[in-house]
């Protein structure tokens, strides 16, 4: 399947579900060489924040993008992203962005792992990341991308966001806040469900236009 993004196209915007600079910049490097327009949330007026109250990731992932579908009336992406530690029991799950508390800074959420983690000798962890694509109508393609690392005992790194400073990466010996974009982008959970996505991508714009023209009736 040629995934070289020559004449891949879509006549409208594809927007990203998000008004966050760390993963807007990472979406746009992953979608360099395609034929996309991209924009995020940060393009247009006030948007109403969704409520993200799903159970899994997926469920707030499609949640997210046909929301923003329906609302501006274009194609959507959404990602729902998260840290899972498995001494933790999933933990923080899909609270990983209000682990510390609603409105919770990434580096308080990075100190209260830090001190819940203190005692723990096991310190498996691993990204998750699923992406949903949506219209303003009908069902979403859903994609997903795992990584696997550690919980370091210390920050470290001044790169990304997130709970990036604690994930340490073993194959790489670095946390993902010492990795260059380029370099996480290749092995992050992110870069992983876009990896699919990629691999398919001239089936989802076909898929994309199809279900475009039919809500346009």
């Amino acid at each position: 399947m040629d995934t070289s993004g020559e004449d891949i196209k879509l006549d409208r915007p594809l927007v990203l579900a998000t008004k966050n600079r760390g993963k807007i910049s990472e979406f746009k490097e992953l979608f360099r060489g395609f034929d996309l327009e991209i924009k995020s949330l940060n393009d247009f007026g006030p948007i109403p924040p969704v409520i993200e109250d799903g159970e899994t990731f997926e469920d707030n992932a499609v949640k997210k993008a046909q929301f923003t579908a329906k609302l501006l009336g274009l194609p959507a992406i959404a990602d729902d992203s998260g840290l899972t530690v498995r001494a933790l029991g999933g933990e923080p799950g899909v609270f990983s962005a209000r682990y510390a508390g609603e409105g919770a800074t990434d580096e308080a959420n990075n100190i209260k792992l830090l001190d819940v983690m203190r005692r723990v000798e096991n310190r498996e962890a691993a990204f998750i990341c699923v992406l949903a694509i949506a219209v303003p109508r009908g069902p979403a393609l859903i994609y997903e991308g795992r990584c696997e690392g550690v919980i370091a005992r210390e920050i470290s790194g001044n790169q990304g966001f997130g709970y990036d400073p604690l994930f340490y990466y073993p194959p790489l010996k670095k946390t993902f806040a010492q990795l260059s974009e380029a370099e996480k982008n290749r092995v992050s959970h992110r870069g992983r469900a876009i990896a699919e996505l990629k691999g398919e991508l001239d089936k989802v714009l076909i898929w994309l236009r199809q279900r475009l023209a039919e809500v346009s009736f």
